[in-house]
């Protein structure tokens, strides 16, 4: 298995922070965001590789920060050659962009993005994924804050807990499950996104592939119950800052 971080969004939400500054390179408590997730990748002994998908404008960036990191598994930085947000290929292009030039076309992959900070355990995950064969997996999370659900994708479980619906962001969700973004992708699934993308669909935002994909094969949901955050506004960076400082004392 492959791990592949999605990093090459130019966070325009989070300007002028970003400007000069990848939106995963800003410090959380002293640390580059996705630290946080590699950490939690080095944790996953199945994984074998990690890959980090970054724009040119902030490659050179992750080049120095992928060098500098001290984990079980180095960081391979690809470049994506968009400039600026007009450019950008989208979440779903850079997955098939990377499979394409790192050659993981016959690798299961271990998706993430580099915006989520997250306590569960990716390990746990792909053990899950693992007891399902043939299948790929979303890591789900239930949402409290009713008010909230419709700015998520929205997944359905059957008693099984395989995915039976994904809405992103729909106006009367009928299910207080949300989707994040971790997925773990069956290599043969994994394949499809070159049919996805043929077939004129948006080449961004992860969810969405995801949610073509439910409909055509089986999808099963992790469903998890530690703190999860995504880190999309000023006001959740400084709520990540401080829950991350309070926790180091």
């Amino acid at each position: 298995m492959k791990a592949l971080v999605l990093a090459a969004g130019y966070a325009t939400r989070l300007r002028p922070l970003t400007d000069e500054t990848a939106k995963p390179l800003l410090e959380l408590a002293g640390r580059p965001m996705i630290d946080y997730v590699c950490d939690r990748i080095d944790e996953t002994d199945a994984v074998k590789e990690l890959h980090v998908v970054s724009n040119a404008r902030f490659a050179a960036d992750f080049e120095r920060w992928a060098s500098a990191r001290q984990g079980r598994l180095r960081p391979l930085v690809h470049n994506d050659g968009s400039r600026s947000n007009e450019e950008r290929l989208g979440a779903i292009a850079d997955m098939r962009f990377v499979i394409e030039k790192a050659g993981l076309v016959d690798d299961d992959l271990l998706v993430v993005a580099g915006d989520n900070l997250f306590d569960f355990s990716l390990a746990a995950m792909v053990e899950f994924w693992r007891s399902k064969a043939g299948a790929s997996c979303v890591a789900v999370q239930q949402c409290r804050d009713v008010a909230r659900i419709s700015s998520y994708g929205v997944v359905e479980l059957s008693e099984q807990e395989q995915v039976v619906e994904f809405v992103e962001k729909p106006e009367r969700p009928a299910s207080d499950l949300i989707a994040t973004a971790a997925y773990v992708y069956a290599r043969e699934h994994a394949a499809l996104i070159d049919r996805y993308l043929a077939e004129g669909n948006s080449p961004d935002q992860p969810g969405n592939f995801l949610a073509w994909l439910c409909s055509r094969e089986p999808v099963f949901g992790f469903v998890f119950t530690e703190a999860w955050l995504d880190i999309g506004s000023s006001d959740q960076l400084r709520e990540a800052d401080e829950m991350l400082r309070g926790r180091a004392g």
